[in-house]
């Protein structure tokens, strides 16, 4: 059978010129949206319990927004007035550009990579006497500590906030033909919130090894698999499985 009808596990794009929209029309199908995971904060109680002193550190290493918004609130709920000597490293430009909501921005004190952690080593390499603060979620990739350990920088991990599973109790049923996940949270997600879900002949899509592994672990079929050499977005892989396999399902 055609596809016909696609559940993204993320919020729907604020713009109306996102790839998704334009494979919608361009395909015929139908693209709906819906978080499977969501951000809760570290309280502070919380975070006090890991007897981490803010302004022992003289940088911070952001991988994320998210990550942005709860060192900030953290630091305003403890009262701590940080300085502007603090340095701040992103792994991406957009990341960095979020920082203005915060703090003015000054480029002597940013810097950022290429959308890769490891893009920050050289970075990191060149600051070497700084001790670094990195602001995470208690579920974080376990090779952004592996490498700085590796690099031998000198740093903190601060959990502030945690992913967990969405109620998904409205949606009843998973009645898609494809379901694409974007991290590993979002396939444990989809089997607390539907246990008895069978994948039959759902086909899943996932950008990123760990979801792919996730996917694989849950004892699913993995059909499409970003990024890939001929598909770098997940837009693009699912341009592509939609086209052959509508082709050869007419």
């Amino acid at each position: 059978m055609k596809i016909k009808n696609i559940l993204v596990s993320q919020p729907e794009p604020q713009s109306d010129k996102s790839p998704y929209f334009e494979i919608a029309e361009k395909n015929n199908v139908r693209i709906d949206f819906r978080p499977f995971i969501h951000v809760e904060p570290i309280e502070t109680k919380e975070f006090r319990k890991q007897r981490i002193n803010i302004l022992d550190h003289s940088a911070v290493i952001f991988t994320s927004k998210t990550s942005i918004d709860h060192f900030f609130r953290v630091a305003n709920e403890m009262r701590i007035s940080v300085p502007d000597s603090m340095k701040y490293f992103c792994t991406s430009e957009s990341i960095a550009h979020y920082l203005q909501k915060y703090i003015v921005y000054r480029k002597r004190k940013i810097f950022f990579g290429k959308g890769r952690f490891l893009d920050l080593m050289e970075l990191l390499d060149k600051h070497c006497v700084e001790k670094y603060l990195v602001p995470l979620s208690e579920q974080h990739k376990i090779e952004i500590p592996e490498l700085l350990k590796e690099n031998n920088v000198n740093f903190t991990i601060a959990i502030l906030y945690k992913t967990v599973s969405s109620d998904l109790s409205d949606l009843q049923m998973i009645n898609y033909d494809v379901l694409v996940f974007f991290s590993p949270s979002g396939i444990k997600s989809l089997m607390k919130n539907f246990p008895e879900f069978k994948q039959n002949d759902t086909i899943i899509a996932s950008f990123g090894n760990s979801t792919a592994e996730a996917v694989k672990e849950a004892g699913l079929r993995l059909d499409i698999q970003a990024p890939m050499p001929n598909a770098p977005s997940m837009t693009m892989a699912l341009d592509l499985f939609i086209k052959e396999h509508n082709k050869n399902n007419k």
